[in-house]
Protein backbone atom coordinates (compact mmCIF):
# COMPACT_ATOMS: atom_id res chain seq x y z
CA UNK A 1 0.00 0.00 0.00
CA UNK A 2 1.24 3.64 -0.99
CA UNK A 3 2.75 4.94 2.28
CA UNK A 4 2.79 8.79 0.61
CA UNK A 5 -1.05 8.79 1.38
CA UNK A 6 -1.40 11.79 3.20
CA UNK A 7 0.78 14.21 5.33
CA UNK A 8 1.13 11.29 7.98
CA UNK A 9 0.97 7.69 7.21
CA UNK A 10 -2.08 6.36 9.60
CA UNK A 11 -0.16 4.07 11.44
CA UNK A 12 2.22 6.24 12.50
CA UNK A 13 -0.29 8.66 14.14
CA UNK A 14 -2.85 6.12 15.42
CA UNK A 15 -2.16 7.02 19.25
CA UNK A 16 -1.97 10.95 18.31
CA UNK A 17 -5.49 10.87 16.62
CA UNK A 18 -7.00 8.64 18.92
CA UNK A 19 -6.02 10.88 21.88
CA UNK A 20 -7.44 14.30 19.45
CA UNK A 21 -10.80 12.68 19.15
CA UNK A 22 -11.30 12.23 22.76
CA UNK A 23 -9.53 16.67 23.42
CA UNK A 24 -6.78 14.92 24.86
CA UNK A 25 -4.59 16.44 22.28
CA UNK A 26 -6.30 19.39 20.81
CA UNK A 27 -7.34 19.85 17.05
CA UNK A 28 -5.35 21.66 14.84
CA UNK A 29 -8.45 22.79 12.78
CA UNK A 30 -11.94 22.26 13.70
CA UNK A 31 -14.68 22.79 10.63
CA UNK A 32 -18.30 24.26 12.95
CA UNK A 33 -21.61 24.54 11.04
CA UNK A 34 -21.83 22.46 8.12
CA UNK A 35 -23.73 19.84 6.62
CA UNK A 36 -21.70 16.30 6.65
CA UNK A 37 -22.42 13.86 3.52
CA UNK A 38 -22.48 10.49 4.56
CA UNK A 39 -21.52 8.50 2.12
CA UNK A 40 -21.44 5.68 4.20
CA UNK A 41 -25.06 5.80 4.90
CA UNK A 42 -26.38 8.50 2.70
CA UNK A 43 -27.54 10.88 5.09
CA UNK A 44 -26.65 14.29 5.50
CA UNK A 45 -26.01 15.14 9.08
CA UNK A 46 -25.20 18.34 11.00
CA UNK A 47 -21.97 17.77 12.46
CA UNK A 48 -18.84 19.44 13.17
CA UNK A 49 -15.63 17.75 11.47
CA UNK A 50 -12.24 17.62 14.13
CA UNK A 51 -8.86 17.53 11.86
CA UNK A 52 -5.45 16.65 13.83
CA UNK A 53 -2.20 16.09 11.93
CA UNK A 54 -4.03 16.20 8.40
CA UNK A 55 -6.81 13.67 9.28
CA UNK A 56 -9.98 13.90 10.27
CA UNK A 57 -10.44 12.26 14.24
CA UNK A 58 -13.89 13.64 15.13
CA UNK A 59 -17.37 13.95 13.18
CA UNK A 60 -20.00 15.02 15.53
CA UNK A 61 -20.04 18.07 18.23
CA UNK A 62 -15.88 18.76 18.53
CA UNK A 63 -16.45 21.62 21.29
CA UNK A 64 -14.15 19.07 23.74
CA UNK A 65 -11.34 18.77 20.72
CA UNK A 66 -10.92 22.97 20.41
CA UNK A 67 -8.26 24.42 21.92
CA UNK A 68 -6.51 27.84 22.11
CA UNK A 69 -4.27 27.37 18.84
CA UNK A 70 -7.29 25.16 16.93
CA UNK A 71 -8.33 26.77 13.74
CA UNK A 72 -12.12 27.44 13.71
CA UNK A 73 -13.50 27.53 9.94
CA UNK A 74 -17.41 28.33 10.00
CA UNK A 75 -19.33 26.13 7.37
CA UNK A 76 -22.62 27.55 7.99
CA UNK A 77 -24.69 26.69 4.46
CA UNK A 78 -22.07 24.53 3.30
CA UNK A 79 -22.81 20.70 2.45
CA UNK A 80 -19.32 19.15 3.27
CA UNK A 81 -18.22 16.04 0.64
CA UNK A 82 -15.36 13.89 0.76
CA UNK A 83 -12.75 14.96 -1.85
CA UNK A 84 -13.59 13.63 -5.65
CA UNK A 85 -11.57 10.41 -6.72
CA UNK A 86 -11.05 9.95 -10.81
CA UNK A 87 -10.84 6.09 -10.32
CA UNK A 88 -9.33 6.52 -14.41
CA UNK A 89 -7.46 8.67 -16.23
CA UNK A 90 -4.66 9.73 -18.55
CA UNK A 91 -2.75 13.08 -17.11
CA UNK A 92 -1.05 12.99 -20.80
CA UNK A 93 -4.21 12.98 -22.03
CA UNK A 94 -5.04 16.69 -20.67
CA UNK A 95 -1.76 17.49 -22.58
CA UNK A 96 0.09 19.11 -19.38
CA UNK A 97 2.60 17.48 -16.57
CA UNK A 98 0.68 16.14 -13.70
CA UNK A 99 1.65 19.16 -11.55
CA UNK A 100 -0.32 21.32 -14.42
CA UNK A 101 -3.13 18.84 -14.42
CA UNK A 102 -3.28 19.15 -10.20
CA UNK A 103 -3.63 23.29 -10.74
CA UNK A 104 -6.41 22.83 -12.80
CA UNK A 105 -8.23 19.62 -11.34
CA UNK A 106 -7.78 20.42 -7.93
CA UNK A 107 -10.01 24.06 -7.67
CA UNK A 108 -12.69 22.04 -9.32
CA UNK A 109 -12.27 19.45 -6.52
CA UNK A 110 -10.53 16.58 -7.99
CA UNK A 111 -8.28 15.58 -4.55
CA UNK A 112 -6.89 12.12 -6.06
CA UNK A 113 -6.62 10.50 -9.43
CA UNK A 114 -5.60 6.72 -9.86
CA UNK A 115 -3.52 7.28 -13.41
CA UNK A 116 -2.62 4.91 -15.89
CA UNK A 117 0.78 6.26 -17.83
CA UNK A 118 0.40 4.53 -20.31
CA UNK A 119 1.09 6.76 -22.82
CA UNK A 120 4.23 7.27 -21.66
CA UNK A 121 4.88 4.14 -21.32
CA UNK A 122 4.06 3.36 -24.76
CA UNK A 123 7.03 6.25 -26.05
CA UNK A 124 9.72 6.07 -23.02
CA UNK A 125 9.20 2.68 -21.16
CA UNK A 126 9.43 1.72 -17.41
CA UNK A 127 11.58 5.12 -16.69
CA UNK A 128 8.71 7.64 -18.37
CA UNK A 129 6.50 5.88 -15.97
CA UNK A 130 8.59 6.79 -13.05
CA UNK A 131 9.05 10.50 -14.18
CA UNK A 132 5.26 11.03 -13.45
CA UNK A 133 4.79 8.74 -10.77
CA UNK A 134 7.88 10.70 -9.20
CA UNK A 135 6.46 14.23 -10.16
CA UNK A 136 3.06 13.34 -8.37
CA UNK A 137 4.70 12.35 -4.72
CA UNK A 138 4.87 16.07 -3.54
CA UNK A 139 1.37 17.60 -4.53
CA UNK A 140 -1.51 18.47 -2.83
CA UNK A 141 -3.22 15.95 -5.36
CA UNK A 142 -2.52 12.53 -4.46
CA UNK A 143 -1.55 10.40 -7.18
CA UNK A 144 -1.96 7.14 -7.56
CA UNK A 145 -0.77 5.15 -10.30
CA UNK A 146 -1.50 1.80 -12.28
CA UNK A 147 1.39 0.13 -13.91
CA UNK A 148 0.75 -0.14 -17.83
CA UNK A 149 0.31 -3.32 -18.72
CA UNK A 150 -0.46 -3.70 -22.42
CA UNK A 151 3.27 -1.87 -24.20
CA UNK A 152 2.88 -2.35 -27.31
CA UNK A 153 -1.42 -2.32 -26.28
CA UNK A 154 -1.28 -4.71 -29.32
CA UNK A 155 2.07 -7.00 -29.96
CA UNK A 156 2.62 -7.82 -33.65
CA UNK A 157 0.00 -4.60 -35.18
CA UNK A 158 1.77 -2.20 -33.95
CA UNK A 159 5.33 -0.66 -33.28
CA UNK A 160 6.09 1.44 -29.65
CA UNK A 161 8.91 2.88 -28.45
CA UNK A 162 8.83 0.51 -25.70
CA UNK A 163 7.91 -3.00 -25.11
CA UNK A 164 6.81 -3.86 -21.12
CA UNK A 165 6.99 -7.18 -20.09
CA UNK A 166 6.18 -9.44 -16.80
CA UNK A 167 9.65 -8.38 -15.57
CA UNK A 168 8.89 -4.56 -16.08
CA UNK A 169 5.68 -5.62 -13.83
CA UNK A 170 7.72 -7.32 -11.57
CA UNK A 171 9.82 -4.03 -10.74
CA UNK A 172 7.07 -1.46 -10.74
CA UNK A 173 5.18 -3.21 -8.15
CA UNK A 174 7.67 -2.91 -5.43
CA UNK A 175 7.28 0.76 -5.76
CA UNK A 176 4.93 2.26 -2.83
CA UNK A 177 3.22 4.66 -5.50
CA UNK A 178 2.16 2.12 -8.01
CA UNK A 179 -1.56 0.87 -6.87
CA UNK A 180 -2.25 -1.79 -9.55
CA UNK A 181 -1.83 -3.30 -13.04
CA UNK A 182 -3.29 -0.61 -15.61
CA UNK A 183 -6.13 -1.38 -17.84
CA UNK A 184 -5.49 -4.86 -19.54
CA UNK A 185 -6.43 -4.06 -22.86
CA UNK A 186 -5.27 -7.08 -24.56
CA UNK A 187 -8.18 -8.96 -23.16
CA UNK A 188 -7.85 -11.33 -26.62
CA UNK A 189 -4.75 -12.47 -24.67
CA UNK A 190 -6.36 -12.88 -21.52
CA UNK A 191 -9.15 -14.77 -22.97
CA UNK A 192 -6.49 -17.32 -25.01
CA UNK A 193 -4.20 -18.01 -22.19
CA UNK A 194 -1.51 -15.87 -22.91
CA UNK A 195 0.99 -17.44 -20.55
CA UNK A 196 3.12 -13.47 -20.59
CA UNK A 197 -0.40 -11.70 -19.91
CA UNK A 198 -1.18 -13.70 -17.17
CA UNK A 199 1.87 -13.57 -15.90
CA UNK A 200 1.45 -9.76 -15.39
CA UNK A 201 -2.14 -10.96 -13.69
CA UNK A 202 -0.52 -13.42 -11.34
CA UNK A 203 2.77 -10.89 -10.68
CA UNK A 204 0.08 -8.00 -9.55
CA UNK A 205 -2.19 -10.01 -7.66
CA UNK A 206 0.79 -12.13 -5.66
CA UNK A 207 1.51 -8.16 -4.63
CA UNK A 208 -1.47 -7.78 -3.19
CA UNK A 209 -2.82 -5.40 -5.98
CA UNK A 210 -5.60 -4.86 -8.19
CA UNK A 211 -5.93 -5.49 -12.21
CA UNK A 212 -8.17 -2.68 -13.69
CA UNK A 213 -9.74 -3.75 -17.28
CA UNK A 214 -10.80 -3.02 -20.78
CA UNK A 215 -13.14 -4.99 -22.05
CA UNK A 216 -14.34 -2.95 -25.47
CA UNK A 217 -16.63 -5.77 -27.29
CA UNK A 218 -20.05 -5.53 -26.68
CA UNK A 219 -20.41 -9.41 -25.81
CA UNK A 220 -20.74 -10.46 -22.27
CA UNK A 221 -22.34 -13.98 -21.58
CA UNK A 222 -19.06 -16.21 -22.20
CA UNK A 223 -15.48 -13.84 -23.14
CA UNK A 224 -16.90 -11.31 -20.21
CA UNK A 225 -17.27 -13.98 -17.84
CA UNK A 226 -13.52 -15.45 -18.77
CA UNK A 227 -12.66 -11.45 -18.25
CA UNK A 228 -13.60 -11.18 -14.59
CA UNK A 229 -12.95 -14.97 -13.85
CA UNK A 230 -8.84 -14.56 -14.82
CA UNK A 231 -8.91 -11.58 -11.68
CA UNK A 232 -9.79 -8.13 -13.31
CA UNK A 233 -11.67 -6.28 -11.20
CA UNK A 234 -12.79 -3.50 -13.15
CA UNK A 235 -13.87 -1.66 -16.61
CA UNK A 236 -14.39 1.68 -18.65
CA UNK A 237 -15.09 0.54 -21.65
CA UNK A 238 -18.90 -0.04 -21.41
CA UNK A 239 -21.12 2.30 -23.50
CA UNK A 240 -24.54 0.90 -23.14
CA UNK A 241 -26.87 -0.16 -20.25
CA UNK A 242 -26.47 -3.58 -20.89
CA UNK A 243 -22.54 -3.50 -20.73
CA UNK A 244 -22.68 -1.40 -17.38
CA UNK A 245 -25.30 -3.99 -15.86
CA UNK A 246 -23.37 -6.71 -17.08
CA UNK A 247 -20.16 -6.02 -15.72
CA UNK A 248 -21.81 -4.98 -12.59
CA UNK A 249 -23.62 -8.25 -12.27
CA UNK A 250 -19.97 -10.24 -12.32
CA UNK A 251 -18.86 -8.12 -9.24
CA UNK A 252 -17.06 -6.24 -11.13
CA UNK A 253 -16.48 -2.47 -10.95
CA UNK A 254 -18.36 -0.64 -13.69
CA UNK A 255 -16.50 2.95 -14.67
CA UNK A 256 -18.81 5.63 -16.10
CA UNK A 257 -16.93 7.86 -18.11
CA UNK A 258 -17.64 11.24 -19.11
CA UNK A 259 -14.20 12.94 -20.69
CA UNK A 260 -13.99 15.27 -23.74
CA UNK A 261 -14.80 13.33 -26.25
CA UNK A 262 -16.14 9.90 -24.93
CA UNK A 263 -19.37 10.74 -23.03
CA UNK A 264 -21.07 7.29 -21.97
CA UNK A 265 -22.75 8.55 -18.83
CA UNK A 266 -26.52 9.42 -20.82
CA UNK A 267 -26.47 5.61 -21.99
CA UNK A 268 -24.32 3.69 -19.21
CA UNK A 269 -26.15 5.61 -16.15
CA UNK A 270 -29.87 3.93 -17.10
CA UNK A 271 -28.49 0.90 -15.68
CA UNK A 272 -29.34 2.69 -12.41
CA UNK A 273 -31.73 4.83 -13.23
CA UNK A 274 -33.98 2.63 -14.73
CA UNK A 275 -33.15 -0.22 -12.56
CA UNK A 276 -32.95 -1.25 -8.54
CA UNK A 277 -29.56 -2.14 -9.02
CA UNK A 278 -27.20 -1.50 -6.34
CA UNK A 279 -24.97 1.21 -7.05
CA UNK A 280 -21.88 0.17 -4.89
CA UNK A 281 -19.86 -1.47 -8.06
CA UNK A 282 -20.58 1.47 -10.08
CA UNK A 283 -17.67 4.35 -10.27
CA UNK A 284 -17.49 7.68 -12.33
CA UNK A 285 -14.69 8.84 -14.23
CA UNK A 286 -13.01 10.97 -16.78
CA UNK A 287 -10.33 8.79 -19.19
CA UNK A 288 -9.39 11.43 -21.34
CA UNK A 289 -9.55 15.19 -20.72
CA UNK A 290 -8.02 18.30 -22.04
CA UNK A 291 -7.42 21.76 -20.81
CA UNK A 292 -10.26 23.61 -22.36
CA UNK A 293 -12.73 21.06 -20.46
CA UNK A 294 -11.28 21.43 -17.26
CA UNK A 295 -10.97 24.97 -17.46
CA UNK A 296 -14.37 25.49 -18.73
CA UNK A 297 -16.29 22.41 -17.31
CA UNK A 298 -14.91 20.96 -14.63
CA UNK A 299 -13.42 17.93 -14.01
CA UNK A 300 -15.07 15.14 -11.14
CA UNK A 301 -17.45 17.61 -10.32
CA UNK A 302 -18.63 17.68 -13.74
CA UNK A 303 -19.07 13.98 -14.26
CA UNK A 304 -21.18 13.98 -11.22
CA UNK A 305 -23.20 16.84 -12.10
CA UNK A 306 -23.93 15.07 -15.65
CA UNK A 307 -24.74 12.09 -13.36
CA UNK A 308 -27.50 14.21 -11.47
CA UNK A 309 -28.53 15.76 -14.87
CA UNK A 310 -29.19 11.99 -16.19
CA UNK A 311 -31.12 11.11 -13.37
CA UNK A 312 -28.88 10.07 -10.33
CA UNK A 313 -29.58 11.35 -6.67
CA UNK A 314 -26.71 13.40 -6.06
CA UNK A 315 -25.87 11.49 -2.70
CA UNK A 316 -25.52 8.49 -4.88
CA UNK A 317 -23.81 10.17 -7.50
CA UNK A 318 -21.45 11.39 -4.95
CA UNK A 319 -20.75 8.08 -4.09
CA UNK A 320 -19.57 6.96 -7.61
CA UNK A 321 -16.91 9.57 -6.92
CA UNK A 322 -15.85 8.89 -3.62
CA UNK A 323 -16.64 5.79 -1.21
CA UNK A 324 -16.96 3.57 -4.38
CA UNK A 325 -13.57 3.96 -5.79
CA UNK A 326 -11.70 4.19 -2.92
CA UNK A 327 -13.21 0.77 -2.03
CA UNK A 328 -12.41 -0.67 -5.42
CA UNK A 329 -8.75 0.29 -4.87
CA UNK A 330 -9.05 -1.08 -1.59
CA UNK A 331 -7.80 2.57 -0.23
CA UNK A 332 -11.57 3.58 1.56
CA UNK A 333 -10.06 3.39 5.16
CA UNK A 334 -7.40 6.17 3.79
CA UNK A 335 -9.71 8.70 1.61
CA UNK A 336 -13.32 8.28 0.02
CA UNK A 337 -15.18 9.27 3.15
CA UNK A 338 -15.92 12.23 6.05
CA UNK A 339 -15.07 10.11 8.55
CA UNK A 340 -12.05 9.37 11.60
CA UNK A 341 -8.69 8.43 10.79
CA UNK A 342 -9.55 9.58 7.50
CA UNK A 343 -7.19 12.07 5.30
CA UNK A 344 -9.31 15.68 5.70
CA UNK A 345 -9.75 15.75 2.12
CA UNK A 346 -12.90 17.90 2.22
CA UNK A 347 -15.21 19.90 -0.11
CA UNK A 348 -17.47 22.89 0.61
CA UNK A 349 -20.42 23.49 -1.22
CA UNK A 350 -23.62 25.77 -1.46
CA UNK A 351 -25.47 23.15 -3.67
CA UNK A 352 -25.03 19.15 -4.23
CA UNK A 353 -26.97 18.94 -7.59
CA UNK A 354 -24.83 22.02 -8.88
CA UNK A 355 -21.51 20.80 -7.60
CA UNK A 356 -19.12 23.44 -7.98
CA UNK A 357 -16.82 23.46 -4.85
CA UNK A 358 -16.45 27.42 -2.79
CA UNK A 359 -13.25 25.16 -0.92
CA UNK A 360 -11.24 22.71 -1.58
CA UNK A 361 -9.24 20.94 1.77
CA UNK A 362 -6.98 18.39 1.29
CA UNK A 363 -4.50 16.95 4.09
CA UNK A 364 -6.73 19.46 6.31
CA UNK A 365 -5.01 22.44 4.42
CA UNK A 366 -7.08 24.45 2.04
CA UNK A 367 -5.73 24.58 -0.87
CA UNK A 368 -8.39 26.28 -3.54
CA UNK A 369 -11.42 29.12 -3.23
CA UNK A 370 -13.67 29.97 -5.83
CA UNK A 371 -11.66 27.96 -8.46
CA UNK A 372 -8.70 29.18 -7.94
CA UNK A 373 -5.68 27.64 -6.63
CA UNK A 374 -4.04 29.15 -3.03
CA UNK A 375 -1.30 27.28 -3.06
CA UNK A 376 2.01 27.28 -5.32
CA UNK A 377 3.34 24.37 -7.26
CA UNK A 378 7.06 23.78 -7.80
CA UNK A 379 7.56 23.21 -11.96
CA UNK A 380 9.05 19.96 -12.58
CA UNK A 381 12.07 19.44 -14.51
CA UNK A 382 12.08 16.69 -17.04
CA UNK A 383 15.37 15.32 -18.54
CA UNK A 384 16.65 15.93 -22.51
CA UNK A 385 15.81 12.27 -22.96
CA UNK A 386 12.15 12.80 -22.24
CA UNK A 387 12.13 15.95 -24.55
CA UNK A 388 13.50 15.03 -27.60
CA UNK A 389 11.36 11.40 -29.11
CA UNK A 390 10.32 11.65 -32.62
CA UNK A 391 12.95 10.07 -34.79
CA UNK A 392 11.80 9.34 -38.20
CA UNK A 393 14.65 7.32 -40.85
CA UNK A 394 14.49 10.94 -43.37
CA UNK A 395 12.27 13.97 -43.97
CA UNK A 396 8.81 13.09 -44.70
CA UNK A 397 7.70 13.98 -49.12
CA UNK A 398 4.73 13.85 -50.83
CA UNK A 399 5.62 10.98 -52.84
CA UNK A 400 5.85 8.88 -49.24
CA UNK A 401 1.74 9.08 -49.03
CA UNK A 402 0.81 7.92 -52.52
CA UNK A 403 -1.59 4.89 -52.74
CA UNK A 404 -0.99 3.49 -56.11
CA UNK A 405 -3.28 0.83 -57.59
CA UNK A 406 -1.63 -1.00 -61.38
CA UNK A 407 -4.75 -2.40 -62.08
CA UNK A 408 -7.08 -1.55 -65.20
CA UNK A 409 -9.96 -0.18 -63.34
CA UNK A 410 -10.91 3.54 -63.17
CA UNK A 411 -12.60 3.15 -59.89
CA UNK A 412 -11.73 0.55 -56.91
CA UNK A 413 -13.46 -0.63 -53.97
CA UNK A 414 -11.66 0.42 -50.60
CA UNK A 415 -12.05 0.20 -46.37
CA UNK A 416 -12.97 2.77 -44.56
CA UNK A 417 -12.60 3.51 -40.77
CA UNK A 418 -15.59 5.66 -40.31
CA UNK A 419 -16.03 7.96 -36.81
CA UNK A 420 -18.55 9.12 -34.98
CA UNK A 421 -18.61 12.02 -32.99
CA UNK A 422 -18.05 11.75 -29.30
CA UNK A 423 -17.37 7.92 -29.57
CA UNK A 424 -14.57 5.57 -29.62
CA UNK A 425 -15.63 2.94 -31.77
CA UNK A 426 -14.72 3.17 -35.35
CA UNK A 427 -17.10 1.55 -38.45
CA UNK A 428 -15.80 -0.86 -41.04
CA UNK A 429 -17.29 -0.20 -44.33
CA UNK A 430 -15.99 0.68 -47.95
CA UNK A 431 -16.14 3.17 -50.54
CA UNK A 432 -15.90 3.90 -54.30
CA UNK A 433 -12.81 5.89 -54.88
CA UNK A 434 -11.42 7.11 -58.85
CA UNK A 435 -8.32 5.56 -59.94
CA UNK A 436 -5.91 8.94 -61.66
CA UNK A 437 -2.83 8.06 -63.07
CA UNK A 438 -2.54 4.96 -61.24
CA UNK A 439 -2.95 7.01 -57.86
CA UNK A 440 -6.29 6.46 -55.47
CA UNK A 441 -6.86 9.43 -53.66
CA UNK A 442 -8.73 11.11 -50.95
CA UNK A 443 -11.84 12.70 -52.17
CA UNK A 444 -13.58 15.58 -49.97
CA UNK A 445 -16.97 15.37 -51.56
CA UNK A 446 -17.44 11.90 -50.07
CA UNK A 447 -15.84 13.29 -46.50
CA UNK A 448 -13.21 10.54 -47.50
CA UNK A 449 -9.09 11.90 -45.99
CA UNK A 450 -6.20 9.83 -46.48
CA UNK A 451 -4.59 9.12 -42.97
CA UNK A 452 -1.20 7.41 -42.36
CA UNK A 453 0.87 6.22 -39.74
CA UNK A 454 3.92 6.55 -39.20
CA UNK A 455 6.80 4.92 -36.73
CA UNK A 456 8.70 7.51 -35.07
CA UNK A 457 10.33 5.93 -32.26
CA UNK A 458 13.37 5.06 -34.15
CA UNK A 459 12.77 1.79 -35.12
CA UNK A 460 11.48 0.04 -38.41
CA UNK A 461 10.48 3.23 -39.76
CA UNK A 462 7.22 2.16 -41.33
CA UNK A 463 4.17 3.89 -42.50
CA UNK A 464 0.11 2.13 -42.62
CA UNK A 465 -1.63 3.79 -45.37
CA UNK A 466 -5.83 3.98 -45.43
CA UNK A 467 -8.75 6.17 -45.35
CA UNK A 468 -11.16 7.50 -43.03
CA UNK A 469 -14.60 9.31 -43.19
CA UNK A 470 -16.26 11.21 -40.79
CA UNK A 471 -14.39 14.08 -40.11
CA UNK A 472 -15.81 16.70 -42.76
CA UNK A 473 -12.27 17.75 -44.07
CA UNK A 474 -12.50 20.17 -46.87
CA UNK A 475 -8.94 20.65 -47.15
CA UNK A 476 -5.28 20.87 -46.04
CA UNK A 477 -3.97 18.14 -43.28
CA UNK A 478 -3.65 17.71 -39.56
CA UNK A 479 -1.35 15.73 -37.80
CA UNK A 480 -0.28 14.70 -33.92
CA UNK A 481 2.21 12.66 -31.89
CA UNK A 482 -0.54 12.23 -29.64
CA UNK A 483 -1.65 8.59 -31.54
CA UNK A 484 -2.91 6.25 -29.03
CA UNK A 485 -1.64 4.02 -27.50
CA UNK A 486 1.70 3.43 -29.52
CA UNK A 487 1.93 7.31 -30.08
CA UNK A 488 3.94 7.29 -32.87
CA UNK A 489 3.23 9.97 -36.15
CA UNK A 490 -0.64 9.96 -36.94
CA UNK A 491 -1.35 12.57 -40.45
CA UNK A 492 -4.55 13.09 -41.84
CA UNK A 493 -5.39 14.76 -44.61
CA UNK A 494 -6.82 15.57 -48.39
CA UNK A 495 -3.62 15.88 -49.98
CA UNK A 496 -0.11 14.21 -49.86
CA UNK A 497 1.99 17.36 -50.16
CA UNK A 498 -0.19 19.03 -46.91
CA UNK A 499 0.19 15.73 -45.14
CA UNK A 500 3.96 15.44 -45.58
CA UNK A 501 4.13 18.91 -44.71
CA UNK A 502 2.10 18.48 -41.03
CA UNK A 503 4.61 15.26 -40.39
CA UNK A 504 7.44 17.47 -40.84
CA UNK A 505 6.33 20.38 -38.75
CA UNK A 506 5.75 18.00 -35.86
CA UNK A 507 9.41 16.33 -36.93
CA UNK A 508 11.02 19.38 -36.13
CA UNK A 509 9.68 20.39 -33.30
CA UNK A 510 9.64 16.97 -31.06
CA UNK A 511 5.88 16.54 -31.52
CA UNK A 512 2.04 18.14 -30.69
CA UNK A 513 -0.53 18.77 -32.50
CA UNK A 514 -0.69 20.58 -36.07
CA UNK A 515 -3.44 21.51 -38.62
CA UNK A 516 -2.09 23.05 -42.07
CA UNK A 517 -3.37 24.00 -45.30
CA UNK A 518 -1.26 24.88 -48.69
CA UNK A 519 2.05 24.56 -46.73
CA UNK A 520 1.43 27.08 -44.49
CA UNK A 521 1.15 26.44 -40.15
CA UNK A 522 -2.40 27.34 -39.08
CA UNK A 523 -2.08 26.46 -35.58
CA UNK A 524 0.14 24.83 -33.66
CA UNK A 525 0.47 22.64 -30.38
CA UNK A 526 4.03 21.76 -28.86
CA UNK A 527 3.93 18.95 -26.75
CA UNK A 528 7.79 18.33 -26.51
CA UNK A 529 7.50 15.90 -23.04
CA UNK A 530 7.27 12.71 -25.12
CA UNK A 531 5.25 14.84 -27.98
CA UNK A 532 2.88 14.03 -25.86
CA UNK A 533 2.60 17.04 -23.08
CA UNK A 534 3.57 20.46 -22.94
CA UNK A 535 5.53 22.05 -20.06
CA UNK A 536 3.67 25.06 -20.51
CA UNK A 537 0.83 26.44 -17.97
CA UNK A 538 -2.24 24.23 -18.48
CA UNK A 539 -4.09 28.18 -19.65
CA UNK A 540 -1.40 28.37 -22.44
CA UNK A 541 -2.13 24.78 -23.54
CA UNK A 542 -5.40 25.30 -23.59
CA UNK A 543 -4.62 28.33 -25.42
CA UNK A 544 -3.20 26.67 -28.26
CA UNK A 545 -5.46 24.18 -28.61
CA UNK A 546 -8.46 26.53 -28.76
CA UNK A 547 -6.76 27.60 -32.19
CA UNK A 548 -6.15 24.20 -32.95
CA UNK A 549 -9.64 23.51 -32.73
CA UNK A 550 -10.81 26.74 -34.43
CA UNK A 551 -8.45 25.60 -37.34
CA UNK A 552 -9.59 22.22 -37.96
CA UNK A 553 -12.83 24.33 -38.40
CA UNK A 554 -10.94 26.19 -41.33
CA UNK A 555 -10.31 22.84 -42.70
CA UNK A 556 -14.09 21.92 -42.28
CA UNK A 557 -14.55 19.90 -39.33
CA UNK A 558 -17.52 20.81 -37.22
CA UNK A 559 -16.05 18.02 -34.67
CA UNK A 560 -16.33 18.49 -30.99
CA UNK A 561 -13.00 17.51 -29.67
CA UNK A 562 -11.66 16.09 -33.08
CA UNK A 563 -8.07 15.53 -32.12
CA UNK A 564 -9.21 13.42 -29.62
CA UNK A 565 -11.32 11.23 -31.82
CA UNK A 566 -8.53 10.98 -34.59
CA UNK A 567 -5.96 10.26 -32.16
CA UNK A 568 -7.53 7.03 -31.38
CA UNK A 569 -7.50 6.15 -34.77
CA UNK A 570 -4.47 3.98 -34.50
CA UNK A 571 -5.57 1.88 -31.33
CA UNK A 572 -5.80 -1.58 -32.69
CA UNK A 573 -7.84 -2.69 -29.37
CA UNK A 574 -11.30 -1.06 -30.02
CA UNK A 575 -13.79 -2.30 -32.49
CA UNK A 576 -13.92 -2.22 -35.52
CA UNK A 577 -11.08 -1.24 -37.79
CA UNK A 578 -8.05 0.94 -37.12
CA UNK A 579 -4.92 1.65 -38.67
CA UNK A 580 -1.07 1.54 -37.41
CA UNK A 581 2.21 2.04 -38.70
CA UNK A 582 1.97 -1.67 -39.70
CA UNK A 583 -1.27 -1.45 -41.56
CA UNK A 584 -5.29 -1.42 -41.36
CA UNK A 585 -6.45 -3.85 -38.27
CA UNK A 586 -9.84 -5.48 -37.97
CA UNK A 587 -10.12 -5.15 -34.82
CA UNK A 588 -12.84 -7.36 -34.11
CA UNK A 589 -10.91 -10.36 -35.62
CA UNK A 590 -8.02 -9.07 -34.71
CA UNK A 591 -6.05 -9.80 -38.37
CA UNK A 592 -4.63 -7.28 -40.95
CA UNK A 593 -6.47 -6.52 -44.07
CA UNK A 594 -6.25 -4.85 -47.52
CA UNK A 595 -7.02 -1.58 -48.04
CA UNK A 596 -8.19 -2.13 -51.49
CA UNK A 597 -11.26 -4.82 -51.42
Amino acid sequence: MPRFLGRNALYEVTRDLTLAAQGKIKADTVIKGGLVVNVFTKEILPADVAIYKGRIVLVGNADHTIGPNTNIIDASGFYLTPGLLDGHMHVESSMVTVTQFARAALPCGTTTIFMDPHEIANVLGLRGVKLMVDEGKNLPLKVFATMPSCVPSAPGFEDAGAVITPREIAEAMKWDEIIGLGEMMNFPGVLAGDENVHEMLKITMQSGKIVTGHYSIPETEVGLQAYAASGVASCHEGTRKEDALARMRLGMYNKMREGSAWQDIKATIKSLTETFVDDRRALLVTDDTHPHTILTLGHMNHVVKRAIEEGMNPISAIQMATINTAECFRVSHEIGAIAPGRCADILFLRDLADFNPEIVMTDGEIVAREGKLTTELKAPNYPDWALNSVHLKCELSASDFEVKYGGPEKEVTVRVIQVVEARVNTFHRTAKLKVHDQRIEADPSQDLAKVAVVERHGGPGNMGIGFVGGFGLKRGAVASTVAHDSHNLLIMGTNDADMAFAGNVLRKCGGGMVAVCDGKVLALVELPIAGLMSDKPVEEVDAHVKALDEAWRKLGCTMVSPFMTMALLSLPVIPELRITNRGLVDTLNFKFVDLIV
